[in-house]
């Protein structure tokens, strides 16, 4: 099982593509202003105070009030006001808490009016990003996420993933964090700590406590709405949860992304920055690791899979229906044999495709009709397995008696949403085609133009891959026939993610030549 991770640059974004065996299975685009992230943490002002929903809407500097249920206050919401208020007023004028008289923790079945008030200066955490017309979800349980920790403020409990099932393992890390960790301060140890050494979760924890620092200081004259600590970037945070033995390569296509990248992955796996690489090929980094056939592939409505059978995913306001279509596939043993088969991958494939369009919510999925007890147990069980690796919260429910599965799953980003559909370009989808030159004929002229009227030495011509194979085709080919033309070999490289008759020139530094 290997990771790569594709980083790539653009002028007013980032996008990240996760790989797992050549498969991309996670796709984020990182634009220039990333605020309201998941982690974010803000100097807010509680704006109206709605007892029939126990709870309260913050302004956050979000064009729609953020919400903050009386449940997501966290047990200390005390401890944590009474910090935030101080701090404010300049009595507390240190981030340690050493001293801090901790307040009593806030019933589990209280009401928001007893702890909250209008226009009341409040500290929260995005819990779940702005989606379609609603602002952001928040928490007032703060915490900061490291490499092998998480920082609890306010609270002096050592939790350990249910995920580290070695008893052993439990109370050695359980003992290391208590002789530690510093008064006040709780901690959740992550399951990258297992077997680790006591200086890597050490400076861990100091790196944690400097953004606590951090945080106190930005709060210190602070006028709501602020951002007060920023959560990393989509690049560094994705390293920090999933960096391990299995990462083989990261490539990046930018000189200070990939400086920023280097210094980030030298501080939390010193060694390990070799698996860094700056990509420098002529081919967009998306196109040369086929990023882009996957995307197009996968974004649609219609979803192939390898055997020939299909997903059809349907999204409605309230929920994502899936249909799962055996297509023109065909087993010699037999129907259910075959319903079997085809479930099995789709099962597969639709557990790839929740997690890369972080797709949340209600999934209904109706699977093929099968018969036998056994083999609905067999898909029930696939499905569980499939999904284990999924971060997001999900919840799966055994089929229906009419052969449909139903998963719930944790929604705390915007779904990635890709317009895969193509306008046609003759025509801008009005149905009419005007009259036109031949585009062969309109690709030569400007070739004739740049190599004997611009003299340009090195032209290289990039096009679809169906306008590709056409320029290629037969024994004379256009290729060769320029060829003989030119007295120079013109290069024809395919794009997928050029419309069908899009082209561009380009010189050996890849860079396109403007005609």
């Amino acid at each position: 099982m290997n990771y790569e991770l594709v980083v790539d640059s653009r002028k007013e974004s980032v996008w990240l593509a996760l790989l797992k065996d050549g498969k991309l299975i996670e796709l984020h685009e990182e634009r220039g202003k990333s605020d309201f992230s998941v982690g974010d943490i803000y100097h807010g002002k509680v704006r109206k105070v709605v007892p029939s929903l126990n709870a309260c809407f913050v302004d956050v500097g979000y064009e729609k009030d953020a919400f903050l249920h009386y449940l997501d206050l966290g047990p200390q919401y005390h401890s944590l006001n009474k910090f935030t208020q101080k701090t404010l007023q300049g009595k507390q004028n240190v981030a340690d808490l050493l001293y801090f008289k901790s307040e009593d923790d806030i019933p589990k079945d209280g009401k928001i009016t007893d702890v909250v008030s209008s226009s009341q200066h409040i500290m929260v955490q995005v819990a779940k990003e702005p989606i379609s017309s609603k602002g952001p979800r928040l928490s007032a349980e703060v915490t900061l996420a490291g490499r092998y920790l998480v920082l609890v403020p306010f609270s002096n409990k050592v939790s350990i993933s249910q995920k580290i099932k070695d008893h052993k393992e439990r109370d050695r890390l359980r003992d290391i964090m208590k002789n530690i960790k510093p008064k006040n301060f709780g901690v959740i140890i992550r399951t990258v700590a297992k077997n680790k050494k006591i200086e890597q979760l050490d400076q861990d924890l100091k790196t944690l406590l400097d953004k606590w620092k951090k945080l106190h200081g930005n709060l210190q004259n602070s006028k709501p709405p602020r951002r007060i600590l920023g959560e990393l970037n989509k690049a560094s945070s994705l390293l920090r949860d999933l960096l391990n033995a299995d990462f083989t390569n990261i490539h990046v296509n930018d000189d200070a992304l990939f400086e920023q990248l280097n210094n980030y992955i030298g501080s939390i796996a010193p060694g390990r920055e070799k698996i860094l690489k700056r990509y420098n090929g002529k081919l967009e980094i998306f196109e040369r690791f086929g990023i882009n056939k996957q995307i197009k592939t996968l974004f649609g409505k219609k979803v192939p899979l390898p055997s020939g059978g299909y997903l059809i995913i349907e999204h409605t306001e309230a929920m994502h229906v899936v249909d799962v279509n055996s297509g023109n596939r065909k087993d010699a043993k037999g129907q259910e044999s075959n319903a079997l088969a085809t479930n099995l991958e789709a099962a597969e494939e639709l557990a790839r495709v929740l997690q890369l369009r972080d797709m949340g919510g209600i999934v209904a999925v109706d699977f093929i009709d099968m018969h036998e007890k056994e083999n609905n147990r067999a898909l029930f069980d696939a499905m569980k397995g499939f999904m284990k690796s999924d971060r997001a919260k999900h919840n799966i429910l055994p089929p229906s008696r009419f052969g449909v599965i139903e998963i719930t799953r944790q929604r705390v980003r915007p779904e990635t949403d890709i317009e895969t559909s193509e306008k046609c370009p003759v025509c801008e989808g009005t149905g009419e085609i005007s009259a036109s030159i031949l585009f062969a004929d309109e690709v030569e002229n400007n070739l004739t133009y740049l190599l004997e009227d611009r003299k340009e030495k090195d032209v290289t011509l990039y096009v679809h891959p169906y306008i590709e194979s056409h320029f290629k085709r037969g024994l004379i080919s256009k290729q060769v026939k320029w060829f003989l033309k030119f007295k120079k070999w013109v290069p024809v490289v395919g794009v997928t993610n050029y419309h069908l008759l899009q082209y561009a020139f380009k010189n050996k530094k890849g860079k396109e030549i403007k005609l």
